[in-house]
């Protein structure tokens, strides 16, 4: 890790020799589980099946894991969603024990809004790029260092850096929060991920620093090879999360979310679609698509590393053996410190607060007036 010009990098192709921790791709895609047969996975979904019912439990399954996780999800009462949704249905369900599908930062944030529940993940080692590359101290140092500045950071950060923030934000929620920011004359720090911050910037005019982060899943897609392959398909419509970089999301006919892409894609007048995002989504748009073409944005090409591939290698972690063990064994259960957890819920809170008043059509002015920096 090195410090250049104020912000902070990291190099994901190398372990984390500092912590000795598990962060490079290329050893979470050595723990990726092994696809089993046709039998195995039979009777790993019937296990399953019965020990959340006897464990009390329910899945939440992201849109970038395994199709057979996403599926199992919803066939047993969960759900399939983004992060936030997935901490909030776990939050609202009866159920005492959430098994949560997905990466590190997603099982905190449902510990955060069910403390005094059993939280559970196929795989501890499963994280994100963006977490990973941006530790609380240095974060904290970085924060220091802009005093004045309302602090705005991604769903994709632990438990310690939400507590360090006044304001969380998804991509859904990002450009209303960060534009009611801006009318109430605040100035943001950005964390963690600059291509998210670059776009909300610059739909919004918003004065901004950002932590120099970045998803090693959309950091990839390359606008030369996405404009050739327009060309390939010139009746195909683009879509594209904002965390991609600014050129390839210039190319494209809709940005947004995860939730946003799936609407575009059942709403626009198309029925080929080029999607710049983790792969993972492909699962889920041709399930609720049938008769639409679905083609993976390219991350080949002059400068591509390849480093995902489009896919999360941690996302990849969890699968269906995982997922049986951590029921019949309690094992890898998701701890937040109890001194951490109401200051990580703080921007969480005001988060839901904002998002609710918007969609009731009530004013938001109040709710940003006064909280964080002057």
């Amino acid at each position: 890790m090195s410090e250049m010009s104020g912000v902070f990098r990291v190099d994901y192709d190398q372990p984390d020799t500092q912590t000795g921790g598990a962060c490079s791709t290329q050893h979470a895609w050595a723990k990726v589980p092994v696809e089993p047969s046709s039998a195995e996975r039979a009777a790993l979904k019937d296990d399953i099946r019965r020990l959340l019912k006897e464990r009390d439990a329910v899945m939440v399954s992201h849109y970038y894991v395994h199709p057979d996780l996403q599926d199992l999800a919803e066939e047993t009462g969960g759900i399939v969603s983004d992060s936030l949704e997935m901490a909030r249905f776990g939050r609202d369900h009866a159920a005492q024990t959430l098994v949560v599908s997905g990466v590190r930062f997603m099982g905190e944030t449902a510990k955060i809004l069910s403390p005094e529940k059993t939280v559970l993940m196929p795989d501890l080692d499963a994280t994100c790029s963006l977490d990973l590359g941006c530790p609380v101290d240095e974060f904290g140092a970085f924060c220091d260092a802009h005093p004045d500045r309302t602090v705005v950071v991604y769903a994709n950060t632990s438990a310690a850096v939400k507590a360090r923030a006044d304001w969380l934000v998804t991509s859904s929620c990002a450009l209303d929060i960060v534009r009611a920011l801006k009318d109430q004359g605040q100035k943001i720090l950005w964390a963690p991920d600059k291509h998210l911050g670059g776009y909300i910037q610059r739909e919004t005019g918003a004065d901004m620093v950002f932590w120099n982060g970045a998803c090693i899943v959309h950091d990839e897609f390359k606008a030369f090879e996405l404009a050739a392959l327009k060309q390939q398909h010139p009746k195909a419509k683009v879509l594209v999360h904002p965390e991609s970089p600014a050129d390839v999301v210039a190319l494209a006919d809709a940005v947004g979310s995860t939730s946003a892409i799936l609407k575009a894609a059942r709403d626009m007048d198309a029925t080929e679609f080029i999607v710049a995002t983790d792969n993972g989504m492909m699962h889920k748009l041709r399930s609720l698509n049938p008769g639409k073409t679905f083609i993976e944005a390219p991350t080949a090409g002059n400068s591509a590393t390849c480093k995902s591939c489009a896919h999360c290698p941690w996302m990849a972690m969890n699968g269906l053996a995982g997922l049986a063990h951590v029921l019949a064994t309690g094992a890898n259960r998701v701890e937040v410190d109890p001194a951490v957890i109401p200051r990580a819920r703080r921007p969480i809170d005001r988060m839901l607060a904002f998002t609710a008043a918007l969609k009731n059509g009530q004013p938001v002015g109040a709710l940003v007036s006064g909280i964080g920096a002057a």
